[in-house]
C-alpha cells in the first residue's frame, strides 16, 4: 500500500488542473476526481450553533438530536427561501453558497432570518415543550464573498467538494465568534448590501455595527437586528 499512496500522492502534485469558470453553484457530479476544479464568484454563510459540546455533555441524546434537527431544518429551509444553495453540513452547522447580483444582500438576509427564526420560533418551542429544560438556542452566521476555487476531494465511491477560498474560511471563523451579536460580515459583504438589507426599523437605522476583527486584523460588521421570514 506505500507505494500506491507514495504514487497517487506524487500523480497530484504533478497533475496540472484543468479549472473552468462556473455559472451556477457547483455540485459533486459536475467536478471530476482528478485535478479538476471550477472557479465561481460567490458568497458564503455559514450557520453554526453555540456551544455544542455543552449540549451534548449535559443534555440527553436525543433532546440535543432535536435541537440539531430543529436549527438546521430551519436554517436550511430559509437558506433556500432566499435563493441559497447548501453545500455543506458539519455537525450543529450548514454552509450555503449565493451567487448572483444581489447574493450579499440575499445572504444578509437570510441570516437575520435564521436569527429570528432559532429565537422565536425555536426556543418558543422549547419553552413550551421542555418547561423546565433550562436550554436556550444561541447561534451565529458568518458571511464572506469573494472567488472561490471547488475541488473534489476523496476517493473514489466516497467524496465531497472541498471550497477553497478566503469567502469559505472567513464565514467559517466569523459565525464562531461569540460576543453577544448573531450575525457577522466582512466589510466586502457590507458594502455591496441593498438598502434593504443594511437598513432597518421605521427610522431607517442601520442594522449593521463597525467592528475590527482583531484576529484577523479587518473591519467586520456585526448585528444584533433580526428579519421576520
Amino acid at each position: 500500500m506505500y507505494e500506491q499512496l507514495l504514487s497517487e500522492t506524487a500523480q497530484i502534485f504533478k497533475a496540472k488542473w484543468d479549472v473552468t469558470d462556473a455559472r451556477t453553484v457547483p455540485d459533486a457530479e459536475a467536478v471530476g476526481l482528478g485535478n479538476f476544479a471550477k472557479k465561481v464568484n460567490a458568497t458564503v454563510l455559514y450557520a453554526d450553533l453555540a456551544d455544542s459540546t455543552g449540549l451534548v455533555d449535559g443534555h440527553k441524546d436525543w433532546f440535543a438530536a432535536e435541537i440539531y434537527k430543529a436549527y438546521l431544518n430551519l436554517a436550511c429551509k430559509i437558506i433556500r427561501a432566499e435563493g441559497g444553495e447548501i453545500t455543506a453540513f458539519d455537525g450543529d452547522r450548514v454552509m450555503a453558497v449565493f451567487i448572483g447580483e444581489s447574493k450579499n444582500s440575499d445572504a444578509a438576509r437570510a441570516a437575520l432570518k435564521i436569527h429570528y427564526a432559532a429565537e422565536e420560533i425555536l426556543n418558543t418551542e422549547l419553552k413550551t415543550r421542555y418547561p423546565s429544560s433550562g436550554y436556550k438556542v444561541q447561534q451565529a452566521v458568518g458571511i464572506d464573498t469573494g472567488d472561490l476555487f471547488v475541488a473534489k476531494t476523496g476517493i473514489r465511491g466516497s467524496n465531497d467538494l472541498v471550497w477553497v477560498g478566503r469567502a469559505a474560511n472567513y464565514a467559517a471563523k466569523l459565525c464562531a465568534l461569540r460576543d453577544g451579536y448573531d450575525t457577522y460580515i466582512t466589510e466586502d459583504v457590507y458594502k455591496k448590501l441593498n438598502e434593504k438589507s443594511k437598513f432597518g426599523g421605521n427610522g431607517k437605522d442601520n442594522m449593521w455595527e463597525k467592528h475590527m476583527w482583531d484576529e484577523m486584523g479587518i473591519v467586520v460588521y456585526r448585528s444584533t437586528w433580526w428579519w421576520k421570514p
